[in-house]
């Protein structure tokens, strides 16, 4: 008489191993497998923070706009943000904290209520010639030498010179705004302390710039603030600090990685960059906007929302989160869910039905979207005309992705070209 045999209970899938530097090189097959296998999942971050991800499309576009899940890091049940491990670094030591990205309605909407001017289509589009000046001027820069890294020579410095230009930073302190940035976009790949002093730095310039701008208002973001406040919006002088430094910050690290990212991804697909360079020589703009939108959707410049607090029990995606439980909505999974998005891990620069994420959604929306996409448009736009044989000048395996939670972006974007006459 045979014994039966006993077939095995299946393994359990592994789950793969978290921001590691193999990890941040290509985040997207373990963004799928949490998708497929565990698609809120709770983890133990780089900090010791532990928190829930969020990453399919649905869920994440409810956890965006949840009332339930506060911005402001004291309903935090480990009080982890006194030590610095939640939220920007050297923020909370420079007394930078009440921005709108740490904040809740009501002080959430009188702020971007007072900012949002500066973010209307029309003044965008009046800024347009500002953006390709500085565009041009930093491709003259490198145009005849036929190499460059096109993140520190242009992808960097053009948001920066940007959003001082729109905040009401003379042109002769901006390099220092260049240096303070640099210390913070390295995320403790400098000396160490060199980021919260440089936050600190950074404060109290604007703190100075502040009272020159009381005494002197001209035609831009700072002044508009201390014009409001003066006509009883109620702004504290601390506020105003801390409304530019969140400007500056979003407003140039994300528009870094977008124009890094998306020259990189171009690289790296000849046949839709060269669709995108005929349409531009054609003088047609119409694929540039929806590539640029797609170059968001495909690898954008922010990886992960910024934090959310729950601040009562509640379900996202069949999981129950606890009152003061860490929420990170993974936008780069989000945005390659297969429930959403047809064939998500191919690039498509026409691709039409395209709400992505990228730029959060609900009341955080990101309030400089119109900018971010006028300079993106530009940069391509202009390299892709003016230098139209780039191609990288390092094997990709050799290129490295910045550390840090948030955001995702190259150190360096090496390229050679024919140098321009």
């Amino acid at each position: 008489m045979h014994e039966k045999a006993v077939t095995a209970a299946p393994e359990p899938p592994q789950a793969p191993e978290l921001f590691t530097w193999e990890f941040a090189t290509d985040p997207y097959p373990a963004y799928g497998w949490l998708r497929e296998h565990s698609p809120v999942h709770r983890t133990t971050l780089p900090s010791g923070v532990e928190a829930w991800l969020v990453t399919r499309y649905a869920d994440a576009r409810q956890a965006l706009a949840d009332a339930r899940l506060s911005k402001n890091p004291v309903h935090h049940s480990e009080r982890a943000h006194a030590k610095g491990k939640v939220g920007i670094p050297g923020e909370r030591s420079a007394d930078l904290m009440t921005h709108l990205l740490n904040i809740d309605p009501p002080d959430h909407t009188r702020l971007r209520r007072l900012v949002s001017k500066a973010f209307t289509p029309r003044r965008v589009a009046e800024f347009a010639p500002r953006v390709q000046e500085l565009t041009d001027r930093l491709i003259d820069g490198f145009a005849k030498t036929g190499e460059a890294d096109l993140i520190h020579e242009f992808a960097f410095p053009l948001p920066i010179y940007a959003i001082c230009d729109l905040l009401g930073v003379p042109a002769e302190d901006q390099d220092d705004f260049r240096d303070w940035a640099g210390m913070m976009i390295r995320h403790g790949g400098g000396p160490r302390g060199g980021v919260a002093r440089a936050v600190k730095k950074m404060r109290a310039y604007l703190l100075e710039l502040i009272h020159r701008k009381r005494a002197d208002p001209g035609d831009d973001l700072i002044s508009g603030l201390i014009k409001a406040s003066d006509h009883g919006e109620h702004l504290t002088e601390n506020e105003a600090a801390a409304m530019a430094f969140i400007l500056l910050f979003a407003g140039f690290e994300t528009t870094v990685n977008l124009i890094g990212n998306g020259m990189y991804t171009l690289l790296r697909h000849p046949e839709q960059r060269a669709a995108l360079q005929l349409a531009l020589a054609e003088g047609d703009t119409a694929l540039l906007a929806t590539a640029v939108e797609e170059l968001l959707r495909y690898d954008g410049p922010v990886e992960l929302a910024t934090w959310r607090f729950a601040t009562e029990p509640l379900t996202i995606g069949g999981r129950a989160i606890a009152t003061g439980d860490p929420v990170l909505v993974v936008l780069a999974a989000a945005d390659r869910d297969p429930a959403r998005f047809e064939s998500p891990d191919a690039l498509d620069l026409t691709r039409r039905d395209n709400q992505h994420l990228g730029y959060g959604h609900g009341i955080h929306y990101c309030l400089g979207a119109p900018l971010a996409r006028l300079e993106a448009q530009a940069a391509l736009a202009t390299l892709l005309t003016r230098l139209p044989d780039l191609e990288l000048a390092v094997e990709p395996s050799e290129l490295r992705w910045r550390g840090g939670l948030i955001m995702r972006g190259l150190r360096t974007l090496p390229v050679g070209f024919a140098p321009e006459r």
